[in-house]
């Protein structure tokens, strides 16, 4: 059983909470992992859990997740993550996602939702009908819109950051990159590569997103499954897919030199990273490479700017460069360096937000 009120500092949350909606059917689970930055933002992940178990144990992961995310993205902004257990094709509807919005409201701002796997913009606008608290909404009502655009873009800034330290030049042209999904942000980070120079081979379950890519760039390679695109020679490995991508049987077999990549979670274990840096494969904390997108949803809270977004998305390059001299000073791993740096952020702010201001 997940333990909610973990014996871990890193791991206690503020606050979880269990929504239920029986007409509608909506059982959703909203997880506030930490707000001393400020209010927890993170998006709202629909999908068909095996158990309640399960989506207890994700949503208690990814905001925890995103409250470092937020801390390295700097943003005055905590973490949290909420889950919609069920088949978002089957079981999404206006009452459902209405009801959800009268629960993200019920907190009164303590937690702000976005977009997630398995919802979407127009997902947003509904829930907005009942809370103020939303964001990554469609640019008909205000909103950044799809938030893979800075996604992918922040994840190319870190892979140039990484290029940087392994290669000696923030370029990718010449190198050879594995992507791994190339859905809604994977395929957005094979144009970025092919316009910088970068060679690319692909993989994807979904045939129709391959096609899209092949479409549109047809002198991408594609290889059969996730395993192949692990042991082919390429420079870099770029997960984007769903987390779990690098275990104990496949690290031994990557020929890449860089893993970086949008996937959230993309070790199956923290041993994982040891084993990367005894094969000197230089890994980028998912976290804070792909955070483009939280930075985008999070601009349309003063009022969405796509140029000043963009621009604070750039940052990651600076970001990831820096955590990878903390992780060689320090002699870490880079993700220990990265959790380091975010930990420090949120206890210093943190301390700073308890002077009284008065009333």
């Amino acid at each position: 059983m997940t333990d909610v009120f973990s014996s871990s500092h890193k791991d206690v949350h503020e606050q979880v909470v269990f929504c239920a909606d029986e007409q509608s059917g909506l059982r959703a689970i909203i997880a506030i992992h930490n707000t001393a930055l400020g209010p927890a933002l993170g998006g709202t992940r629909f999908y068909p859990y095996e158990s309640e178990q399960a989506a207890l144990a994700d949503v208690l992961n990814l905001a925890k997740g995103m409250a470092y995310k937020n801390a390295l993205a700097g943003l005055d902004l905590g973490g949290g993550k909420a889950v919609i257990i069920g088949d978002p094709a089957q079981d999404k509807n206006e009452a459902l996602l209405r009801a959800y919005g009268r629960f993200v409201q019920s907190l009164g701002g303590r937690y702000i939702t976005a977009c997630d796997v398995g919802t979407y913009s127009e997902d947003m606008d509904i829930v907005a009908r009942e809370s103020r608290f939303v964001t990554g909404r469609t640019l008909a009502h205000g909103g950044a819109g799809d938030s893979s655009i800075l996604t992918a873009f922040g994840v190319f800034q870190g892979m140039r950051a990484s290029a940087e330290r392994v290669y000696g030049t923030p370029s990718l042209h010449g190198r050879r990159v594995g992507v791994e999904g190339v859905g809604k942000v994977g395929h957005r980070l094979v144009d970025l590569l092919r316009e910088d120079g970068a060679e690319v081979v692909i993989c994807d379950v979904n045939a129709k997103a391959v096609e899209r890519v092949r479409t549109r760039h047809p002198e991408v390679d594609v290889v059969a499954d996730a395993q192949a695109l692990k042991s082919a020679d390429i420079d870099v490995f770029a997960p984007c897919a769903l987390g779990g991508a690098l275990d104990d049987d496949s690290v031994p077999a990557l020929k890449a030199k860089i893993v970086c990549g949008a996937a959230n979670n993309q070790l199956a274990h923290p041993g994982v990273e040891k084993q990367l840096a005894e094969r000197n494969i230089l890994y980028a904390p998912d976290y804070v490479v792909n955070s483009g997108g939280v930075i985008q949803v999070a601009d349309e809270i003063d009022g969405f700017n796509m140029e000043r977004a963009r621009s604070k998305a750039a940052q990651i390059y600076d970001t990831t460069l820096k955590i990878f001299g903390i992780a060689a000073d320090e002699g870490v791993p880079p993700a220990v360096a990265a959790d380091r740096l975010a930990e420090r952020r949120m206890s210093e702010v943190g301390r700073i937000r308890a002077i009284w201001l008065g009333h």
